[in-house]
């Protein structure tokens, strides 16, 4: 029978039934069970396997797939004896909150309990048959009336909300006389839905009330695990929840368990008959570091391109990115210098906190960093341990081409309105037209300002700086191959702002310097233009791109004068 590549699915059970490609990683459901944690939260970036592997979970203990050992014959796990007495052994709830996207605080609450029922739904003999109490039947009717009745006048308290997945727990240990597996998938998107839409204190009290109901010292619950990108810190959400192992991507249990490693994608290569492709896939796909294991790709890219034969950004393109622009275009300046430096294959040096606290993204340093690589757009190329401070202290580069392409499209996005003909700047710039540069670069200035500076409380001061470095990377991105750009390096005897270095023989260089309108010291815009020429002159900014042999006459200065909106370029 031909192997079939199934893209998206997520159903353990489906693959099998199905014959469809699948590289076995039951290994994971012996480690899980022999390390004996309590609950465990597991943090990998999207499509890295976290929901297959849950459902993979399900299949084997589950009493609802019981005598089904046939998903497993050919599989490591079923080699093993006593593992085959497991299987079809224990109730288990299986729940996912992914799909809880919700604009407001009632709507992310309302998809919480639609998933809870989903949860209640898949044991409903419990609650519907001839054998359940009028207690257990008036549970799950007022859960099933709430979701299905779209009336504003419905209404669930907090408290039962918040402990019906303990109450299931306890009627499921209570029929079976044994105590119930509880998996939760996504724990963290609802999360990061709050905070980017503004309701996260509300949102975090209701899902710690729930996950202390749980999962701490739950007497009807045998184990947990919890999946998610992020690990959400133990402060806002985990704060009761003494018996939790967290395991990221730094950890190194688990560490071949999700993705795929080099081996199995070789192996993976030839059985689809595409060996010669290896290079180029590892160019592409390779770069995901778990603990000490390095060379781990992602699975939804792989699958991907054995479907498709394409190298593109399979796994980029499925995330949701908003988050991450956000955090990058909404960034300080130095956020933005170190996106160039990662842009041009550089390493960043620093110290990160693993917890991720949403209300500290846009303040706290670093946490931006460790946003990035939870979420699997950095990779750790080397740690190192200072024993005096009790820091760990990172190595990070982009992952690999997928992730570099997919930020260069995010970047060009940030400029890719119909009102913002950046296209047509960087072409005036490079042809010398200083009269277009200007028409085009207030409309720009004009429309991008903002967009660069929304935070809750944008600063005055830091709006042309936070707009020259997005605009910094908007060049890069739009003249990659064609010249090297930097920002803000010493040249002389001081600091360009910005120097455009040709990568050819024939094209210009560019030192441009960019100048706010100081009233107290200059009378006009063009004072302010002269204070910037003067400066790239005193300065000896040119002294980088001489000692690189590029003559004076292939060096063209220009200054970027701000007053408000308004910018004169001359």
């Amino acid at each position: 029978m031909e192997l079939k590549v199934s893209i998206g699915t997520q159903s353990f059970a489906f693959l099998r039934e199905n014959h469809c490609f699948f590289i076995d990683k039951t290994g994971f459901i012996q480690e899980w069970w022999e390390n004996r944690d309590a609950v465990t939260l597991i943090t990998r970036p999207q499509r890295f396997g976290k929901t297959l592997n849950l459902s993979m979970l399900e299949c084997f203990f589950s009493n609802r797939y019981a005598k089904r050992g046939d998903l497993f014959e050919g599989l490591s796990i079923w080699e093993k004896e006593e593992y085959r007495n497991l299987q079809g052994a224990y109730p288990v709830i299986f729940l996912s909150f992914a799909n809880v996207k919700g604009m407001t605080y009632q709507d992310a609450r309302d998809g919480i309990i639609r998933a809870v029922f989903g949860a209640f739904r898949d044991h409903d003999d419990l609650f519907l048959g001839r054998d359940a109490d009028k207690a257990q039947r008036e549970y799950y009717g007022a859960l099933e009336n709430y979701v299905s009745n779209p009336s504003k006048d419905r209404f669930l308290p907090d408290d039962f909300v918040t402990g019906a997945l303990h109450e299931l727990t306890v009627y499921l240990h209570r029929h079976y006389g044994k105590r119930a597996l509880l998996f939760l998938d996504e724990y963290d998107t609802p999360l990061q839905e709050a905070y980017v839409k503004g309701y996260w204190k509300e949102l975090v009290a209701l899902v710690r009330s729930m996950f202390n109901a749980a999962f701490k010292t739950n007497p009807s619950m045998e184990r947990g695990i919890l999946t998610g990108i992020t690990r959400v810190s133990r402060e806002s959400v985990f704060s009761d929840l003494n018996n939790l192992t967290v395991i990221t991507t730094t950890s190194e249990k688990y560490r071949t368990q999700f993705g795929f490693v080099q081996e199995e994608v070789w192996d993976a290569l030839e059985l689809f008959g595409i060996h010669q492709e290896k290079e180029n896939v590892k160019a592409w796909y390779d770069g995901f570091t778990f603990g000490s294991q390095k060379d781990i790709y992602n699975p939804w890219s792989i699958t991907g391109f054995l479907e498709e034969r394409l190298y593109k950004p399979y796994w980029a393109n499925s995330s949701s990115n908003s988050l991450v622009s956000n955090l990058i275009r909404q960034g300080n300046p130095q956020t933005k210098m170190m996106m160039e430096d990662l842009l041009a294959g550089k390493t960043l040096k620093m110290e990160l906190d693993e917890e991720i606290i949403f209300d500290q993204l846009g303040k706290k340093p670093g946490a931006v960093w460790s946003m990035l690589l939870a979420a699997g757009y950095l990779k750790v190329t080397d740690k190192a341990f200072c024993q005096e401070t009790g820091i760990f202290t990172y190595g990070l580069q982009l992952t690999n081409r997928e992730v570099a392409v997919m930020f260069r499209d995010m970047i060009k996005g940030w400029f890719s309105d119909e009102d913002v003909p950046y296209n047509e700047f960087v072409r005036a710039l490079l042809l010398g037209d200083t009269k277009a540069m200007n028409r085009y670069m207030n409309r720009v200035a004009l429309e991008t300002f903002s967009f660069f500076d929304t935070g809750k409380r944008p600063s005055k001061d830091l709006r042309p700086e936070r707009f020259y470095h997005g605009f910094v990377l908007g060049l890069i991105v739009e003249l990659a191959g064609r010249y090297r750009i930097l920002s803000n390096r010493e040249s002389g005897f001081g600091r360009y702002d910005v120097m455009l270095e040709p990568l050819g023989q024939s094209d210009m260089a560019f030192v441009l310097e960019f100048k706010v309108f100081d009233p107290d010291e200059e009378e006009t815009l063009a004072d302010t233009l002269k204070a910037a020429h003067l400066q790239m002159e005193k300065k000896a900014y040119d002294t980088e791109l001489a000692a690189r042999g590029i003559l004076g006459s292939r060096i063209r200065h220009y200054g970027f004068a701000f007053v408000g909106k308004t910018v004169l370029i001359g």
